[in-house]
């Protein structure tokens, strides 16, 4: 039945950690927590370079900065209900504050995507169009393009999750991770939830399968503007600055991959493959992006020594 007012009076969801291993919930706890502090660490300390370095001051990083930002914010979003369950047990969880994470994470999810297409289209323009570069990509138009990729992954997600808080939720309460996501908490709903099953598949395909053709396809042109370059050298050189983003693409889509093959095929896997899986995907991606970056970044790597030598 549709009641006019959310159905907040219902009790609350439970969230769960690993079933059957609640035992080795504290030991399991370890590896997450030193996880969570490096990302922690390393998209802070990315964030804090960009912001600190003049010679950060550029398109590239503003980008990149926006990249740690949503990392950092995705995993500040489920570090505490997964260490909560983890090392106490704590699981239960309000309707209110469970919609409010799942809308975090999914609206993150599709703006971490907007940001690596808004990355490739600096590479783009920085090899393809390499005198127009600046008149180009002015910091304004960085801000412009930074806000739209915040909204398209904000508003896009308004639809499916405010009907979350007025579906009646008459049936078991237990959600099957440690955080919310929009697909495990419909199912605990008592209601027509088609709009609800159709709507992220629409979404994902206009999001993330679009984004990673444009991103596959203004890399076929990099590689066809660098190919005509007559320098082995210079060839060299602006590869090199697309190498961190490359990286970071695969790193993300490899996971989103991963995680649909596991929840379409993976029937018969075993439930703590679905899990762990899932966590690969929220905690990879922003584990590794800082890695690449300064690995891979001779600018970030002299203001790393410049930071470390004060």
């Amino acid at each position: 039945m549709h009641t006019m007012w959310p159905n907040i009076s219902a009790a609350p969801f439970l969230l769960t950690g690993f079933p059957g291993l609640e035992a080795a919930h504290p030991w399991i706890s370890i590896p997450f927590f030193a996880i969570y502090i490096s990302v922690i660490l390393g998209n802070g300390t990315l964030l804090y370079l960009i912001k600190d370095d003049l010679n950060l001051h550029e398109p590239m990083y503003y980008f990149l900065a926006m990249l740690a930002g949503t990392d950092l914010t995705v995993t500040l979003t489920t570090m505490p209900t997964v260490m909560a369950v983890l090392w106490v047990n704590q699981r239960e969880i309000r309707h209110g504050a469970c919609f409010l994470q799942a809308y975090i994470i999914h609206s993150l999810s599709i703006v971490e995507s907007g940001i690596l297409l808004a990355m490739s289209y600096d590479r783009f323009v920085a090899i393809c169009t390499p005198l127009h570069y600046n008149s180009i990509l002015t910091n304004s138009r960085v801000i412009k393009i930074g806000l739209g990729v915040m909204l398209r992954g904000f508003l896009s997600l308004v639809p499916p999750i405010l009907p979350l808080f007025w579906f009646p939720y008459c049936r078991s309460h237990v959600l099957s991770h440690a955080f919310c996501l929009h697909q495990d908490v419909m199912k605990l709903a008592c209601a027509d939830i088609t709009f609800n099953r159709v709507y992220p598949v629409v979404l994902v395909a206009l999001t993330f399968f679009l984004d990673a053709l444009i991103i596959f396809f203004s890399y076929v042109l990099i590689l066809k503007t660098v190919m005509g370059i007559a320098f082995g050298e210079d060839r060299a050189k602006a590869l090199n600055t697309c190498i961190s983003h490359i990286s970071c693409v695969l790193v993300f889509y490899i996971t989103v991959i991963g995680l649909t093959f596991i929840h379409r095929f993976g029937k018969h896997a075993p439930h703590v493959v679905h899990i762990t899986m899932s966590y690969v995907y929220f905690l990879f991606p922003p584990f590794m992006n800082p890695i690449i970056y300064s690995i891979k970044t001779k600018q970030i790597q002299k203001s790393i020594l410049r930071l470390l030598s004060v």
